[in-house]
């Protein structure tokens, strides 16, 4: 910077941080950090918090944490956002009793809890497979009146269906409406209809399947590709035709191996009707204009 015709202040400097940290870039990030420095600029809140963020998202955590003592030193009061992202970081590397730590200290600072940071501190739980103390964060959420919601359920549906607790993630799923501001999302059908796929019961996928349209949320291409490759598995080519037909009216082209594979099954089973059928679908929509497809 010190070589263009304008002199630089905070402004700038914060905007170059933002970038190079969006770009992961760590090189440029800390050199225009030392720039900032030497030019004897006084890093705010602002600043740290993008630093702290990009130091994260590179699983440079001790970097991060550094950043925060260094905070501490010049009086620079954290936000609730830098609490979060350590939480959150610290959380995802398994690094529980100091996230925890991070979760406390914010408290201390004054800071009352907010829905993301105890999300943060829900996903910290889970990871370490503490699933007692992860509810009892969702119960102390509820006490202070920020949340739960679908995200923090997100978190505790997605840690359970890896541990292939397929009874206790249904159990989740359905409590989740009757609680205010708990409404399913796409993502959350995701994660149930995945599990479900995954075990080969693709009835009980199918059957979350209908209560997520009769909700009105709509699938993208994943959750259907993921629901149609169940269906392949169990040799249910009917079924996985009348969905790859709904995805087509939807606007959503499959990826052309997904649909020549399915193509090729259909043929092998005498189904040639059929898949000349979605041959014609496909052909239609690609001479369709992209405004009108959908995700």
């Amino acid at each position: 910077m010190k070589k263009r015709r304008f002199e630089p202040d905070i402004k700038s400097y914060t905007i170059l941080l933002e970038g190079w940290g969006s770009a992961q870039n760590l090189s440029r990030l800390n050199e225009v950090y030392t720039e900032m420095k030497g030019e004897g600029f006084e890093l705010d809140v602002v600043t740290y918090g993008i630093m702290v963020n990009a130091h994260c998202k590179v699983r440079k955590y001790d970097d991060a944490v550094e950043l925060f003592r260094e905070m501490e030193a010049k009086n620079c009061r954290p936000s609730p956002h830098v609490f979060c992202t350590l939480i959150n970081g610290l959380g995802t590397d398994g690094r529980l009793n100091e996230a925890i730590e991070f979760f406390e200290l914010s408290k201390k600072s004054g800071f009352a809890p907010e829905a993301p940071t105890c999300n943060a501190v829900v996903g910290a739980y889970c990871l370490a497979n503490q699933m007692h103390d992860a509810y009892r964060m969702v119960d102390e959420m509820r006490r202070l009146g920020v949340g739960p919601n679908s995200q923090t359920y997100d978190i505790i549906l997605h840690r359970l269906s890896k541990a292939g607790k397929t009874e206790a993630a249904y159990s989740v799923f359905q409590k989740m409406s009757s609680q205010p501001g708990c409404e399913p999302t796409v993502s959350t059908f995701e994660i149930v209809i995945g599990m479900f796929c995954n075990e080969g019961n693709v009835d009980m996928a199918i059957r979350v399947w209908d209560q997520m349209k009769a909700k009105g949320v709509l699938p993208g291409m994943q959750l259907f590709l993921t629901l149609i490759h169940s269906l392949c598995l169990e040799n249910k080519l009917g079924d996985a035709c009348k969905y790859i037909e709904e995805m087509l009216n939807m606007g959503i082209q499959p990826p052309a191996k997904i649909f020549s594979n399915l193509k090729q099954a259909l043929l092998d089973g005498g189904m040639a009707q059929t898949a000349l059928m979605l041959v014609m679908k496909i052909d239609k929509l690609r001479k369709t204009p992209l405004v009108s497809r959908g995700q």
